[in-house]
């Protein structure tokens, strides 16, 4: 399993190269021998992320790892936001078990990311993430669209100058939030009238849960 055209020359690696229109994944592999029954090109993946060899993975080996088509690494929240689904233990990093399905993850959002992509510009724009949350089941008005393009669109020092591009890392923490508010807001819907009445706590304790 590979991510297409994001090989870079590093430690001996074939240089595929990146272009503007690349989603985001991992840095090229260092090989190592697999243990027993591994896959060997998910291993290399993981030793390649694990640079202290201790055999997990720590948030900043993993900020580190991921890169977006412009080789901007991934945005700390959005790392955070891959930690919290994975680190299945609570240990506060990742095993290689847990790996696979971070790999699995990232790998499904950057199919994700590409079908969205219409003009294969490498970055998500309003009217993209709107198709894009209209096949997840999430219409949203203008205006609530235009706040969230805002909150997620890459910062000015990004690669891309306009002001509504979202990277892959953004894009797939957007949607991850919409989703998980989505749920929030249903399950306090006891009557599915479109409304709820919120404690102050529950209030804080959707704010905080937000990726």
């Amino acid at each position: 399993m590979a991510f297409a055209g994001h090989y870079g020359a590093q430690h001996g690696a074939a240089n595929a190269g990146r272009f503007s229109g690349d989603a985001g994944g991992f840095a090229a592999p260092r090989h190592q021998a697999p243990p027993h029954g591994a896959d060997p090109q998910l291993w290399s993946w993981f030793t390649a992320v694990d640079a202290d060899r201790s055999g997990h993975i720590s948030p900043p080996e993993l900020q580190r790892a991921l890169k977006n088509g412009d080789w901007t690494p991934f945005d700390i929240d959005t790392v955070k936001l891959l930690m919290n689904i994975f680190d299945t233990d609570g240990s506060g990093n990742i095993d290689f078990n847990e790996f696979s399905g971070l790999w699995r993850y990232i790998q499904e959002w950057q199919h994700v990311f590409r079908h969205f992509d219409a003009d294969q510009s490498g970055a998500i724009d309003g009217t993209e993430l709107r198709s894009a949350l209209n096949q997840f089941g999430y219409e949203l008005s203008p205006e609530l669209l235009r706040l969230l393009v805002a909150k997620y669109a890459t910062p000015p020092d990004g690669y891309q100058s306009h002001q509504e591009a979202i990277s892959f890392d953004r894009f797939m923490r957007a949607c991850v939030s919409v989703k998980q508010l989505t749920e929030t807001f249903r399950k306090l819907d006891t009557d599915k009238d479109g409304w709820v009445n919120f404690s102050y706590e529950q209030f804080l304790g959707v704010f905080f849960s937000l990726p």
